[in-house]
């Protein structure tokens, strides 16, 4: 059995207001609140597995999640970065599904779980629900969208310099100004779509330009308008 944390009400979380669960009405959450389950998994522990049964969703209280499907050729692609409020599993409930991703523990990750059938009924009772996954599922389409569009057009400095920004925007800064995730050079690569060894190359660059300082998976910006530039994101 994993091990659980101490939690508030769903009504009273803190990252109700940053999740699909923002507008629900008290006795809806009620129902959720009498069946989640709430549990801890520890750094590179598997949440749940590409290729398993769907279950239920996963709540993220804390931590950070990685989203990886595996290819044809057995290689990993990292389709998704999770943060304290988002919701995973969900594709795969709403499509009757298997899960299509493997989800890995970033750091030390607090879920909440609800099952299926609870998550169902709701989502078929509750319009606000429903009006709240349609957005997370339009964002998710905006972004492999634009994805596919960055990989076909832009080179790879900009690619590297708008993950740089992207990891900003999704984690934020810690207390010492790095990006709040620490992700190996591979991960880096993988989200980019490049070779490892081109992301160090081109990491060692932004840090020897003094756009970015590198202290081990640390990634602290020095020059936020060089990146923005080099990331070609401009109008």
């Amino acid at each position: 059995m994993k091990p659980s944390f101490e939690h508030n009400e769903c009504k009273h979380c803190a990252n109700r207001f940053n999740s699909v669960f923002c507008k629900m009405e008290n006795d809806r959450m009620e129902e959720i609140e009498a069946v989640k389950v709430c549990s801890i998994f520890k750094k590179g522990e598997t949440v749940f597995r590409q290729g398993t049964y769907a279950s239920g969703v996963f709540c993220i209280n804390a931590g950070k999640v990685k989203l990886s499907m595996t290819g044809d050729e057995g290689r990993d692609q990292i389709v998704r970065l999770a943060k304290p409020g988002d919701i995973i599993g969900y594709k795969a409930l709403l499509s009757s599904d298997r899960y299509s991703a493997t989800a890995v523990a970033l750091e030390d990750t607090n879920t909440c779980f609800i099952p299926r059938e609870i998550f169902m009924s709701i989502l078929q009772k509750d319009a606000t629900l429903s009006f709240e996954m349609m957005k997370v599922l339009s964002d998710e389409l905006r972004r492999a969208e634009g994805k596919i569009t960055h990989l076909a057009q832009k080179p790879v400095r900009e690619r590297v310099a708008e993950t740089i920004l992207f990891l900003k925007e999704t984690y934020g800064l810690d207390a010492d100004n790095h990006v709040n995730v620490a992700l190996t050079r591979e991960d880096i690569a993988n989200l980019v779509g490049t070779a490892t060894e081109t992301a160090i190359r081109l990491l060692s660059e932004f840090n020897k330009d003094h756009i970015i300082e590198l202290s081990g998976k640390k990634i602290k910006i020095l020059d936020h308008n060089k990146l923005v530039k080099t990331a070609n994101l401009y109008d």
